[in-house]
């Protein structure tokens, strides 16, 4: 199968790259190279015959007509967005054009191939969405499939919208589409402006942890490999025009990820001087509309398609504080881009 992957030198699109290659798929790497791409993410999978790499931008008709033409793939797997919700609440715009109005153009672009190629009936268009369509938790119950959208921030909204024109788009052209909607990744490659990245970095570097509010605000945690295996199996096996929920069954407020980590840097990087990493941690000004718990019921994946996480949230970070530990040439590449290290989404 050759894939169209739309974001696949940013982070979640990324491990679909590397994984789908490793399978034997062809992989058409569709990518803007925005702040937050980093081609070292695919470097593996670039050596391989099976994959190549087009620089564009998915608001771009033209370049998405040529693209579809030479490379004529058999899905795509849309994950291109910008996806910070803090940078969301500085500027809106930005989230606006490039998720509702970019989804929009992919899918025209998506269907005039599709039909122009007599409607192949293996043809997907699988949109990668996340749980933060569905609103705020309060502390007991989970996200389904059927859960009320209801979005707080900029981010959030515009990411429920492209979730409603992809449906559109299935039920009124008949484009075969799969969607899925993910819990909060986590993993190797995770651009350094995400909670876990920062406090892994601030912690090497001797500088505050920083904490929103109390760190009450619970996450279900993917495992970012995790995903990108459910992502494939949901294009691969997913009912046309069905929606997954996929999660990583593994709830944590932001403290208790917090001192996980500071426990792991204390046991594999003990701080100069004495003295556990945990000091550092400081409570800051909560950011506006934080919604509170986010978690994913994935009744329907692991039922239907067999699919459940296979890493533990130990696990997990344990190899992702291991990764940042070995790859610091890769993270210190990225600290000087714009945003990274500041604190944004103040709102004013």
């Amino acid at each position: 199968m050759k894939l169209l992957v739309t974001g696949g030198a940013g982070f979640i699109g990324s491990a679909v790259v590397r994984l789908a290659v490793s399978r034997g798929h062809g992989v058409v790497n569709l990518d803007a190279l925005t702040y937050a791409a980093c081609l070292e993410n695919v470097a593996e999978a670039a050596e391989s015959p099976l994959y190549a790499f087009e620089e564009a931008d998915i608001r771009d008709s033209a370049a998405l007509d040529r693209i579809f033409d030479a490379h004529k793939p058999d899905a795509v797997m849309h994950l291109a967005a910008e996806s910070h919700v803090d940078r969301s609440i500085d500027g809106p715009g930005t989230f606006i054009e490039t998720n509702v109005t970019g989804t929009y153009t992919l899918l025209e672009a998506a269907r005039k191939y599709w039909t122009t190629q007599g409607k192949p009936a293996g043809f997907r268009f699988h949109h990668i969405s996340t749980d933060e369509v569905f609103g705020s938790l309060g502390p007991t119950g989970k996200f389904t499939e059927e859960t009320p959208y209801d979005p707080r921030s900029p981010y959030s909204a515009s990411k429920a919208a492209s979730d409603h024109l992809v449906r559109a788009w299935h039920e009124t052209y008949g484009l075969p589409v799969v969607l899925s909607n993910c819990s909060n990744n986590y993993g190797p490659y995770h651009f350094p402006e995400k909670l876990i990245p920062v406090i892994i970095l601030n912690a090497l570097a001797g500088k505050p942890l920083p904490i929103y509010g109390k760190g009450e605000n619970v996450r279900d945690w993917l495992y970012v490999e995790d995903h990108a295996d459910a992502l494939l199996t949901v294009l691969e096996k997913g009912a046309l025009g069905r929606s997954y929920n996929i999660g990583g069954e593994n709830e944590a407020t932001n403290i208790e990820i917090v001192r996980r980590i500071c426990a792991i840097l204390d046991e594999k990087r003990p701080r100069e001087g004495g003295g556990g990493y945990a000091e550092l941690i400081t409570f800051v000004e909560d950011r506006p509309g934080h919604d509170l718990r986010y978690a994913i019921d994935p009744a329907r994946i692991r039922k239907e398609l067999g699919w459940r996480p296979s890493v533990t949230l130990e696990q997990g970070l344990e190899r992702t504080v291991q990764w940042y530990l070995d790859n610091e040439d890769w993270w210190r590449a990225l600290q000087n881009r714009a945003g990274v290290g500041e604190r944004l989404g103040k709102a004013g």
